[in-house]
């Protein structure tokens, strides 16, 4: 079948349309693919019948999406973009459950909702549910397609994108392309990385790290019924595929495309980093790994351009950018990247209560196409690892190692003064290494009722929601909801202490909560102001005071100096740092409301922010 084919029978507007999104978007796509694959012809030619399928098939209401989120690229770098990331069971027990409890999120303000995995994985152990057995359907206790489309349909008559995870590394081990080629299949072999001995295993596990050293090391696994060593970078039950397939890419390409067609508006590339393996690497952020990337954007840019892409790529500074686009590629990647850097320099700078290394480390990141945004976040459903790189470090006269193994002690509480109480979690006793479970508030001192507590919070949000693109609030942090002590009496979870800041949400949810009034106001003063479109970037300024961060956003509507005061002492952004924005200190306003404006600068509270600007600004 060819494409005009798969598209006959559609009004001639329809037509017409695919026809012009195809002329389009069909350079990139070529020339990803191009980049790939010995074939490039065939290879194009499959994906685009495959995206005429798709688009076919498409319904009436996301069609009609499609039109208005082409009208308004950047709906999701506007500052009313808010997002909330949850398990659906722990939030709202099902799918159902979800749709029922979306009064709180519409309160709230949020636009954007990150359900965290959901599609059918295999029995535990599952990772959390990152070990995906069906891509095409919903975990039972959840419900099913029916109930997910209906989910999406009501979360878009109230103004919310749903977000899932698409797991792009690995499959299970009990998915049908696995269970096929255990069968004999050589096709389905052909899906995955697989080794008749140790020889080359051992020649990649030479750069290769490992992902879960504790109960997971190595990554390659034996598995009796193929006879062969299979890479299985994170468990031994989750088969990595073999991206250089072109098999592999027309059947996630579909995958992608019935995803959106259920009214999935972003996909979350989950472990996006290690789909491209290449000896004497750690195969890691290769090339390849954007072309795969455009070219799946791109077919979605033909068939359902509501849909954009979401990169989880946790890796170092310097290679973060280009999973949003740089060069040539510059906007065509993914839309929306996680800024986990900035997550760690907000917990860095509290814990010392010294900015110096954000205001560094952040001016290291090069500058993001205009059209894409960042994922920012004070927390999320994973551990924190300590992302603090040795040259960012070392360029502040510390040493990373030390400072990661502080870091380490004082959110487990064991460093003297700490009032975090968190959970050290893959603790390597020879390399001092070790990453921090705990919610927000245990982490930020509510758990052992410290009095700036509620206000760390609050900083730590209003960073976040200053930043630029979509700041998410991880399910329970707007309710300052602390450790869950009985993390470890679910079964399954007893060996995963990253349960503890994944508490079932008690309803009704406490509203009165001083978090949650603090945070609603900072949403909507941030709501109210353009200039902090995601287009903005946000730099580093002039660091006067080293217990001030000061971050700078230059708009057409006027510049915002954004303040945050790390420390328990009151402190002064003084009218030289205004001057040096260009803002006139006889008319600079708090858009917070909060700071006091005097002849000698701005002065915060311990632990207060300050959003700085002239006062005619829209």
């Amino acid at each position: 079948m060819t494409f005009e084919q798969a598209i006959t029978d559609l009004p001639a507007c329809r037509q017409e349309l695919f026809v012009a999104r195809l002329e389009r978007w069909l350079p990139d796509l070529q020339e990803a693919v191009s980049g790939l694959f010995d074939d490039p012809d065939a290879v194009v030619e499959r994906l685009v019948e495959l995206a005429a399928r798709a688009y076919a098939e498409r319904s009436d209401d996301l069609h009609r999406l499609d039109q208005k989120r082409s009208l308004e690229p950047d709906w999701f770098q506007r500052p009313d973009a808010l997002g909330y990331a949850a398990y659906a069971d722990r939030f709202a027990g099902d799918l159902r459950g979800v749709g029922q409890r979306l009064g709180h999120l519409r309160d709230l303000g949020v636009t954007y909702l990150h359900l965290m995995p959901l599609l059918t994985p295999r029995p535990e152990p599952s990772d959390g549910g990152y070990a995906v057995m069906d891509y095409r359907t919903v975990r039972p206790d959840l419900g099913t397609m029916d109930d997910l489309r209906a989910l999406t349909a009501t979360l878009r008559d109230n103004g919310i994108s749903l977000c899932l995870d698409l797991v792009l590394n690995h499959v299970a081990a009990e998915h049908d392309w696995a269970m096929r080629a255990k069968a004999g299949e050589q096709k389905y072999l052909d899906y995955f990385l697989t080794f008749p001995d140790r020889a080359v295993p051992d020649q990649y596990e030479q750069t290769l790290p490992e992902v879960f050293p504790d109960f997971a090391p190595g990554n390659f696994t034996f598995d009796e019924a193929l006879g062969r060593w299979v890479w299985t970078t994170f468990n031994d039950y989750q088969w990595d595929v073999d991206w250089s397939n072109p098999d592999v890419l027309a059947e996630y390409a579909d995958t992608i495309m019935y995803l959106a067609n259920a009214g999935v508006e972003v996909l979350r590339l989950d472990a996006i980093a290690f789909t491209w393996k290449r000896m004497g690497t750690n195969c890691q952020n290769q090339p390849e790994v954007h072309l795969l990337t455009q070219a799946l954007r791109t077919l979605v840019r033909i068939a359902c351009p509501a849909t954009v892409f979401k990169a989880e790529a946790i890796v170092g500074p310097q290679d973060l950018v280009a999973y949003l686009g740089t060069g040539r590629r510059s906007g065509k990647v993914s839309d929306l990247a996680y800024h986990n850097g900035l997550m760690v320099q907000i917990w860095s700078a509290l814990a010392t209560g010294d900015a110096r290394l954000t205001a560094h480390a952040l001016s290291q990141l090069p500058a993001t196409p205009s059209t894409t945004g960042w994922i920012t976040y004070a927390r999320c459903h994973d551990d924190i690892g300590w992302a603090i790189d040795d040259a960012d470090a070392n360029a502040l006269g510390l040493s990373g190692f030390e400072h990661r193994k502080f870091l380490s002690q004082w959110y487990a509480g064991e460093f003297p003064g700490s009032w975090a109480r968190g959970l050290k979690f893959q603790e390597n006793p020879d390399t001092g290494d070790a990453r921090i479970s705990g919610s927000l508030a245990s982490l930020a001192g509510l758990e052992v009722g410290d009095p700036f507590a509620v206000s760390r919070i609050l900083l730590a949000h209003s960073i976040i929601l200053g930043f630029g693109g979509i700041p998410v609030i991880w399910m329970g942090d707007e309710l300052g909801l602390l450790n869950d002590t009985d993390w470890a009496q679910e079964a399954g979870h007893e060996a995963d202490n990253r349960w503890v800041h994944r508490p079932r949400m008690p309803w009704p949810a406490d509203t009165t909560h001083p978090v949650y009034q603090g945070l609603r106001r900072l949403i909507e003063k941030r709501r109210s102001l353009p200039a902090l479109h995601a287009s903005t970037r946000a730099v580093p300024a002039m660091t006067h005071d080293p217990g001030v961060l000061l971050l700078k956003r230059e708009h057409p509507y006027g510049t915002v100096l954004q303040a945050y005061n790390v420390t328990a002492q009151r402190r002064v952004v003084p009218v030289a740092a205004l001057h040096d924005c260009g803002l006139d200190p006889q008319r600079v306003v708090d858009h917070l409301g909060q700071a006091h404006v005097t002849g000698e600068g701005v002065w915060l509270d311990p632990y207060q922010a300050a959003w700085l600007a002239d006062p005619t600004q829209p």
